[in-house]
């Protein structure tokens, strides 16, 4: 059990401080911070089209106003790391969420699609750095015995925030202006800088470590991370390598990438430390998150394209229908705290990564009727084994490191998740954008002039809007082809929950060649 006890306990902290009531607010104050940088991703991606009519923007330029943020974002998250080393948790959290709330703002007061893409990256690269403080503080300030109170919350922020903001983000663009976007971030902002400030006292800074910073690492991983971000949101949009842009870009990942990774380990005090990557647990662990983010920002992406796109529906009938899903994970957060304490963590991620499995499968026999109902099981499924993976996930990965090597293995760990959604989404558009192709052609061939079913079908419509003084049969083989192109987006969705299915279920024998992880799991037991 040396692995549990050594690590992870605040240094000499006698038993009865173990759950000292400063450092549980300092971790509440820390985490809901942490929920606003995440769900501001989501709540603003709901409302995009409000944003770009009330800027007057292209939706080229629109899309922006993500990527710009997401490329931002995934920068900080591992830099994270040894900024905290040097400047201290508590300043680095402080200076994160006064930035954001100020960036927020700005976003808000922003009269151009420019402003608000430059705000935007504010927005996130200093937001970005809330996330992985959060996942550090969970592994270094709480005692093992604690961890299945601890982990299932911070595991409930990180997958709920995607799910839920789509619901939030359809509610206040409906019932206010895209501005309370933004603007709703200010106040809770500012109370949780103030509280961070106050109440934060894990650790020291340590500024001599400032000299040895690495500053070519810093702009190589940028180049690198940037880059790979850039080319992954975009590259379905502007058809991969036939597109300069996405041919410079991936130039540019490559050559930041080889300098970043010969800096990572020549440097005495690299920017991110891969090194953690040597213990197996971690290694799994951020192999583990990073499919996890395939399967969080997938479906999140899935659900509310076939609703609105197959449905018709706006971003608030969007909302309502994808809040089961949140629901599901809010209630199953406790279930899977006291399950962690008493199943092998390799049973716990069987368990998730299969329901995950049949919920896609589930998906698979997707009509255009398909409405709440339908959906109802799938979004549960989802829900509920999205969090009793995601328990064993983070104890898996973060549970049996040291407490120096948690900083930037934190970082390293959040990482993966948002690279894997970033992988995620790639593949996906991609594989929707050429099956619908595919079966847009195969359809096609059977809707031609010498399939009768199809002239029958075009003579009768086309004599009903005849009746009304219309051009019928223009009519009638404009409605043919929707139709057709329908059954073609919906065929290219049956694929991709198909290959989400296969997915999870290779993770499933995947789990079986795990070792049982020392300690991974919180065993209160040890204590």
């Amino acid at each position: 059990m040396a692995a549990i006890t050594t690590s992870d306990i605040a240094p000499s902290a006698p038993a009865e401080e173990r759950m000292d009531p400063r450092r549980v607010f300092a971790f509440l104050a820390m985490v809901f911070g942490m929920f606003m940088s995440i769900l501001d991703i989501q709540i603003v991606s709901a409302s995009l089209a409000e944003i770009q009519a009330g800027l007057g923007a292209g939706s080229d330029e629109v899309a922006w106003v993500q990527t710009s943020y997401l490329i931002a974002e995934v920068i900080m998250i591992p830099l994270s790391g040894v900024l905290a080393r040097i400047v201290s948790t508590r300043v680095l959290f402080t200076f994160c969420a006064a930035g954001f709330t100020l960036a927020s703002a700005l976003c808000a007061t922003a009269t151009n699609i420019e402003q608000m893409i430059v705000y935007r990256a504010i927005q996130g690269f200093i937001g970005g750095g809330m996330i992985p403080s959060v996942f550090a503080a969970a592994f270094t300030i709480f005692p093992p015995s604690k961890r299945n109170i601890v982990s299932p919350m911070v595991g409930l922020v990180a997958t709920l925030a995607p799910t839920i903001g789509p619901t939030i983000g359809g509610y206040i663009s409906h019932a206010m202006s895209w501005h309370w976007l933004f603007l709703i971030n200010v106040i809770p902002g500012v109370l949780v800088a103030a509280a961070a400030w106050s109440l934060i006292d894990f650790d020291k800074p340590d500024l001599k470590l400032f000299k040895k910073f690495d500053w070519w690492g810093l702009a190589s991983m940028a180049v690198f991370l940037g880059s790979m971000e850039f080319v992954l949101e975009e590259g379905n949009n502007k058809d991969w390598f036939n597109d300069h842009h996405i041919v410079m870009g991936t130039i540019a990942m490559v050559v930041g990438g080889f300098i970043f990774f010969r800096r990572v380990f020549k440097v005495e005090l690299p920017v991110v430390d891969l090194r953690a990557f040597s213990n197996a647990n971690f290694a799994f662990g951020s192999l583990f998150s990073f499919v996890m983010g395939v399967g969080l920002y997938g479906l999140t992406y899935l659900y509310p394209l076939y609703l609105g796109r197959i449905r018709g529906y706006d971003s608030l009938m969007i909302g309502e229908t994808m809040f089961v899903s949140g629901a599901a994970m809010f209630l199953t957060a406790p279930v899977a705290g006291a399950l962690s304490n008493k199943l092998d963590p390799r049973v716990m991620m069987m368990i998730g990564f299969a329901g995950f499995g049949l919920g896609t499968y589930m998906m698979t026999g997707i009509t255009a009727d398909w409405d709440f109902y339908e959906l109802l099981v799938p979004q549960i499924l989802r829900g509920c084994s999205l969090m009793i993976c995601m328990v064993p996930i983070n104890n898996l990965a973060l549970g049996t490191l040291p407490p120096e090597r948690i900083k930037n293995a934190s970082g390293l760990f959040n990482l993966t998740r948002n690279l894997g959604g970033a992988v995620g989404l790639a593949i996906i558009n991609t594989m929707l954008t050429q099956r619908t192709d595919d079966h847009y052609a195969r359809l096609s061939e059977q809707v031609s002039w010498s399939n009768q079913a199809a002239l029958d079908w075009l003579a009768s419509v086309g004599a009903n809007y005849d009746s009304y003084g219309l051009d019928g049969t223009a009519v009638a083989i404009r409605k043919l082809s929707g139709v057709v192109t329908q059954q073609a987006w919906l065929l290219s969705f049956m694929d991709v929950f198909m290959g989400l299915t296969v997915l999870f279920v290779a993770l499933v024998f995947m789990v079986l060649l795990l070792k049982k992880p020392k300690g991974a799991a919180p065993a209160g037991a040890g204590h």
